[in-house]
């Protein structure tokens, strides 16, 4: 619903296809609504009735994510109902809103769109495996297993021969027993010695933080139960 007209026709029309595949495939709905002013409410509760007082959400439980977009303000708010609570956690809102946000504030708003349906896309893929992304499973990190291994193999074998390079370059060197057997006989006269204190090195590793897992919820004017989460563009 493109209520602020950022699209051209042909964008729209496209953007249509790309999120009713989506959400048909996953059975969860995935919509974006764009307006001119949120009408004195917080961009949170203008995304809940939204979703809850126009029918939004699939099946039973209205699963589903909903992106607003408000050009007063320059707000965008993601609210999300039933399966969509699981599939997009606190972290994962986050995640999703950084990978669209400059775009969004470059004006770009169909490859805004684009970014956040190919996230919502990969998002609810995870979630239906029963391994949804959070802060304990990273989108970046879920690589395969297959090439974590090929990558390691790769490393190690260009190390070996590096190594092995550098090593036949030292064939004739041979470790001393003490310092002044590296020192020509005769060079090098001591008269006096003695030592100074020069510094001291502190190193200060902060304690990690317990990061906590899961979607945060809230209840709508509606009554209903949303997570979700937004910013500023």
């Amino acid at each position: 619903v493109d209520d602020a007209g950022l699209l051209t026709e042909e964008e729209s029309s496209a953007l249509l296809n790309k999120l009713e595949d989506i959400s048909q495939k996953y059975e969860n709905e995935v919509g974006i609504v764009t307006v001119n002013s949120l009408e004195g409410k917080t961009a949170e509760a203008y995304a809940d009735d939204y979703y809850d007082y126009k029918g939004y959400g699939y099946g039973n439980k209205r699963d589903g994510i909903l992106l607003l977009i408000s050009m007063e303000d320059r707000d965008y708010y993601m609210t999300t109902h039933g399966f969509g609570i699981t599939a997009f956690t606190d972290y994962g809102i986050d995640y999703i809103g950084n990978k669209f946000k400059d775009s969004l504030s470059d004006g770009k708003y169909y490859k805004a769109f684009e970014i956040f349906a190919n996230q919502c896309d990969d998002f609810i893929t995870q979630a239906r495996k029963g391994k949804p992304y959070d802060s304990a499973n990273k989108p970046h990190a879920s690589l395969g297993v297959k090439w974590i291994f090929i990558s390691i193999m790769a490393g190690l074998i260009i190390a070996i021969m590096i190594v092995a390079y550098m090593w036949s370059k030292l064939k004739t060197v041979r470790r001393q027993p003490a310092a002044s057997d590296y020192v020509k006989k005769g060079s090098m006269q001591v008269t006096e010695r003695s030592d100074f204190f020069l510094y001291s090195t502190i190193n200060k590793v902060a304690k990690p933080k317990n990061e906590n897992n899961g979607s945060s919820t809230h209840v709508s004017s509606s009554g209903e139960t949303h997570g979700g989460g937004g910013g500023k563009f």
